[in-house]
């Protein structure tokens, strides 16, 4: 193991988790509110139509409400605010030319406080799919939500919002996820990340701050105050550029401390490293027992055969007689029974480790796409209240995902000592769990989900033979099925 691959362990004065892009965008346009000299923006994708906040809820200022015109308002407003934006290249092509989008990109191409780029500095079939936002290099917020279409929902999810739709007024489908708002010393190590990024799509430096100003947006009550996090990023192997791999590291290292519960919320559920690190501990006579929330099915049209077919060849080999009693995976539905899409990327361990950010548990994100997760690390010594803190955020995802109290769910914890227990007790209809369902695969779906086609385990497997690779090759020793 080499340095590049170690997360950084530093501290935070607050954290808070923001659950669902409702909150999260609230939170976000308060704490840029009180941006004086820089805000910057990494993201996968960015969509200046977005409504940024709700009027209905009293949240918004006398700022224009998309985020497009709130940033262009911002910086005329502050002669000393600028405003940087990062986006993927790729990514950039499916929002830039739409609607109002490509006035928005003049007004600030025009404005000398206003500096866009899109990043190209990756490697061929990689994505930059790091969330990122910096405000004055004071306080900073880390997770998997963009600031783009498909986004915005409460945590409500309620099967007929009018308010959750793109900006062209059509309406799309429940979307779950999660994002935190940072304080602290940790915030340098963002920084750090936010700052060498633009370094490398842009060539150039940018002058660093020094924090002064006390940030916080106004109403969140943080979860974690004087507390420990680490920072993993994964960044691909690159001409002149080591690779660093800390966000798999932090996963094996976490999974591996796990004595009792294992929690899991990701969009996908395909990667080898992880699924054996998962296999080893539920093949333990006494280890933890695993739960994933995961989407019914993956977003797009290209990726449900690539993930979908990859997740249930792992599932597969983890709920075999040896395993079954410890390992669910669930998908959350509406009312109507509707299917919720988990964007979240959450895991949380026992009472010591809550983790979240934008990787996912899929090949690309351990090796060839760049990503940024925080944790909150505690001990068996941490404080009580940090450790209560832990435990209620899985609580309050549960009883969201299973349409209930929080005390619901203690409740039946308490008297099980089981999360999976207490989930086949309070499940019902009506918003809920639901259990996943292996499904036939067809033998190219099979074969695409064993040799990795759509979800290569880095850089160089985009050009390795299909013989040399695969799902079940190298690391991972699940027995075929």
């Amino acid at each position: 193991m080499t340095t590049e691959n170690l997360a950084v362990k530093t501290s935070a004065d607050a954290l808070s988790v923001i659950i669902d892009a409702d909150d999260y965008f609230t939170h976000a346009r308060s704490a840029m509110l009180q941006a004086q000299r820089r805000i910057m923006l990494i993201g996968w994708d960015f969509d200046a139509r977005v409504r940024f906040g709700d009027r209905e809820k009293g949240d918004i200022d006398n700022g224009p409400e998309t985020i497009g015109d709130f940033l262009y308002w911002l910086v005329k407003r502050t002669p000393t605010l600028e405003v940087c934006l990062l986006r993927w290249d790729t990514g950039a092509l499916k929002t830039l030319f739409r609607g109002s989008s490509v006035f928005t990109l003049a007004k600030w191409m025009a404005h000398p406080r206003i500096y866009t780029k899109l990043d190209k500095a990756h490697p061929f079939g990689g994505s930059h799919h790091q969330k990122l936002v910096l405000i004055d290099d004071s306080m900073a917020f880390c997770g998997g939500i963009d600031v783009t279409g498909l986004r915005w929902d409460t945590r409500e999810h309620n099967d007929d919002d009018p308010r959750r739709c793109f900006p062209g007024k059509k309406p799309y489908h429940p979307w779950h996820d999660a994002s935190s708002a940072i304080s602290g010393p940790v915030v340098s190590a963002i920084a750090d990340a936010c700052y060498k990024r633009w370094r490398w799509a842009k060539g150039k430096d940018i002058r660093r701050l020094k924090p002064s100003n006390q940030i916080w947006p106004k109403g969140l009550k943080p979860n974690f105050e004087n507390v420990r996090v680490s920072l993993a990023q994964t960044l691909p192997k690159m001409p002149n550029r080591k690779p660093v791999y800390a966000v798999e590291d932090m996963y094996l290292q976490q999974i591996a401390r796990a004595k009792r519960h294992i929690y899991i919320e990701s969009q996908y559920f395909c990667s080898r490293t992880i699924s054996e690190a998962l296999a080893k501990r539920l093949a333990e006579p006494d280890g933890p027992e695993v739960v994933v929330i995961n989407p019914d099915t993956a977003e797009g049209w290209l990726e449900p055969v690539a993930m979908d077919s990859a997740r249930a060849r792992v599932v597969k080999a983890l709920m075999t007689e040896k395993y079954n009693a410890r390992f669910r995976m669930y998908h959350p539905v509406t009312k109507k029974h509707r299917p919720i899409y988990v964007h979240a990327k959450i895991m949380i361990i026992d009472d010591l480790v809550v983790r979240l950010g934008s990787a996912n548990l899929n090949n690309r994100s351990m090796r060839l796409d760049s990503e940024c997760d925080i944790a909150v690390t505690l001990d068996e010594r941490s404080a009580a209240t940090a450790k209560r803190a832990i435990t209620h955020i899985r609580n309050d995802l549960l009883a969201e995902h299973l349409g209930c109290g929080v005390a619901t769910v203690v409740r039946h914890i308490d008297k099980s000592g089981s999360i999976i227990s207490a989930i086949e007790s309070i499940r019902g209809k009506g918003k809920t769990l639901v259990p996943y369902v292996l499904p036939d695969i067809a033998t190219t779906k099979k074969w695409l989900a064993d040799n990795e086609v759509l979800d290569p385990n880095g850089p160089d497997e985009m050009f390795e033979a299909f013989a040399g690779r695969g799902l079940f090759s190298g690391r991972l020793r699940l027995k075929r099925h």
